[in-house]
């Protein structure tokens, strides 16, 4: 976990410890009829009909009805040049599940597969109903910032006879001297994460995705997060995780010119199926809170190198303030100390290595001794985790002041293909090409 930032729900108050990447603003809806448009626009136009005279997607409201507030009206783009759920901010709710193929299930069924889900995942996000048997949880919502991202694991290529095409950069994360991971619960053939801010909209996500894998795919691990929910601050702020520290003061910016460059393959990328495609490491990584709120919040705030109350680092100014990483108190110990989480993660620490972070907190309950299973679901974007994730974890294992509260009980490594254009499928390059 990076003193990197992490990217904040909008309109909310945005490793474990680092501003948010702006985030998307709304748009149209690609196609038919959204739920936004037929429950907020009612009232002006009245039911929208097909071509046989009944209502299209779900049902309208009456002409007195209210609009939808701006949480349920914000929507995300399905079709662009990059999936969706990797620059947009921090989402309230969030899904994240692997699939396996089933026996027998190759490359023809991956594609009609990833057809399906893209297909659904168009639908959703773009607030309308699926096209067959849909369960109604989302009935009276809006998009509400949905987002439902497809990537590739590395056993997926073996699979469906394309490991020819696996790329490099997918190879398997080396070990880890910290790491205590549940095999059951890392990697998989294919994963997906959905993000939302509305609960019941994310739950619909996940279970519309788990019904269209049908026989071609069952579900490996899932994993459920959360976030801020979007107005619960004053004003947009960064986030914070379950140990209550800002989490995401140095996350890499879309505004900054190198974004790109540090995140996204580049569209002269080998392989080309990955053009404008992005690589997520995924860690489930469990905070010994008991053990962490045990201590003073001075002795807190020397194992991240920064102020718990407002992210500023311990060498003084605000939370944006740069890090003096040479400056000593009055007997001559470095304001920073050396195994600081903040210090080791920094990317000038790290030949530049730079990662866009983007996870959930999640809580599943507690242990028979009252302990609880609690902490951060980790998501990662990189160009190339060899350059970005791996460098930095090293580092940190080999001294990280974080690591005695913390444990990595699950991780896996995705290959993001880039976001699919108006008639495509994610992933259709790769598996058609």
């Amino acid at each position: 976990m990076a003193d990197q930032s992490t990217p904040e729900a909008p309109a909310a108050a945005g490793s474990v410890s680092g501003e948010a990447p702006s985030e998307q603003p709304p748009a149209a809806a690609v196609a038919g009829v959204s739920r936004r448009k037929l429950l907020g626009t009612a009232g002006a136009t009245g039911l929208v009909l097909g071509a046989a005279g009944g209502a299209v997607g779900y049902g309208a409201r009456p002409a007195e009805a209210t609009p939808l507030a701006s949480v349920g009206t914000d929507e995300v783009m399905f079709h662009g040049k990059h999936q969706s759920g990797i620059t947009q901010g921090l989402q309230a709710r969030g899904h994240l599940v692997a699939f396996d193929l089933a026996a027998g299930a190759g490359r023809k069924e991956a594609a009609a597969l990833m057809r399906r889900w893209s297909e659904t995942a168009r639908r959703l996000m773009a607030g309308e109903a699926m096209t067959q048997d849909d369960t109604d949880v989302a009935r009276d919502a809006g998009p509400s910032s949905l987002t439902v991202t497809f990537g590739f694991g590395h056993s997926f290529f073996a699979r469906t006879g394309l490991a020819k095409q696996r790329p490099v950069a997918l190879d398997p994360l080396p070990d880890f001297s910290s790491d205590q991971l549940d095999k059951a619960r890392s990697n998989g053939d294919l994963w997906v994460q959905i993000g939302a801010n509305d609960a019941l909209v994310a739950f619909h996500a996940l279970r519309a995705i788990q019904k269209d894998a049908g026989g071609a795919a069952r579900v490996r691990w899932q994993m459920n997060g959360f976030n801020r929910s979007p107005g619960a601050t004053s004003h947009p702020m960064t986030a914070r995780n379950l140990m209550g520290q800002l989490d995401g003061t140095r996350n890499p910016k879309p505004t900054e010119s190198d974004f790109d460059r540090r995140i996204f393959v580049p569209s002269s990328g080998d392989p080309s199926w990955m053009a404008d495609g992005s690589y997520a490491v995924v860690r489930r990584i469990r905070m010994l809170l008991d053990d962490w709120e045990r201590l003073s919040v001075a002795a807190q705030e020397n194992v991240i190198g920064r102020r718990k109350s407002n992210g500023a680092a311990l060498t003084g100014g605000t939370e944006t303030t740069a890090m003096d990483l040479e400056k000593a108190d009055a007997q001559g110990n470095l304001v920073v100390p050396l195994n600081a989480h903040a210090r080791i993660t920094r990317p000038d620490q790290n030949g530049g290595a730079a990662m866009l972070r983007r996870p959930f907190s999640y809580h599943d309950g507690f242990d028979a001794d009252g302990v609880p299973d609690a902490g951060l679901l980790f998501v990662c974007w990189q160009a190339d985790p060899l350059r970005g994730f791996v460098p930095v974890q090293r580092k940190l294992d080999r001294g990280d002041a974080l690591s005695q509260f913390i444990r990595h009980e699950a991780s896996g490594l995705f290959a993001v293909p880039g976001g699919a254009a108006e008639g495509e499928y994610v992933g259709q390059r790769l598996l058609e090409g």
